[in-house]
């Protein structure tokens, strides 16, 4: 992509913005409160912006593997071994997706992954995975396509959301995975 020229997702079209994202929840009827704060690109950055949110916050990892793609969502300071998440998502060896690739399926830049961003992955080719552990919050709090702002959503609510952009999640035990 040249500098002058606009995202695209691989199907030629404009990736979702904040706004259109916002409207789909409307659509849906579920609830969501978003909060801005400075652009923060790791789980430290967005700690010192958060306030005293409750529920879930989590970090996003957006892999690129031989069967495909996938973007796991988990508590922000779950530490990953690799190799056996890979073994674990049924998936063999995970790579991190580089940028290119995350804006052209997940029309997102490094910082501003979410699991919002399944709404441009209009291929249908990136498997979502969540953290069984997010199970244990009312809320869950993410980027919405942007990584200026927070989103909160009821758990339940973002479960439905991934629903009906035809992303139902698979959702896996970390717990044999942490270093």
């Amino acid at each position: 992509m040249d500098q002058g020229e606009a995202p695209q997702l691989v199907d030629g079209s404009a990736p979702a913005t904040p706004d259109e994202l916002f409207a789909r929840l409307d659509e849906l009827g579920i609830p969501h409160a978003t909060v801005q704060h400075p652009p923060v690109f790791t789980v430290e950055e967005a700690k010192q912006h958060r306030g005293d949110s409750e529920g879930a916050h989590v970090k996003n990892l957006f892999f690129k593997t031989k069967k495909g793609m996938a973007l796991l969502v988990c508590l922000e300071d779950r530490a990953l071994d690799l190799k056996p998440l890979g073994q674990l998502l049924g998936l063999g060896r995970l790579s991190f997706g580089r940028p290119p690739r995350l804006m052209s399926y997940l029309g997102v830049t490094p910082g501003s992954v979410t699991p919002f961003s399944v709404l441009n992955d209009r291929t249908g080719v990136v498997g979502l995975f969540l953290d069984e552990s997010l199970r244990e919050f009312e809320t869950v709090h993410c980027h919405p396509l942007d990584n200026a702002q927070t989103t909160a959503i009821g758990t339940a609510d973002l479960v439905r959301f991934l629903e009906a952009v035809e992303h139902p999640p698979r959702w896996v035990d970390l717990a044999g995975v942490t270093k």
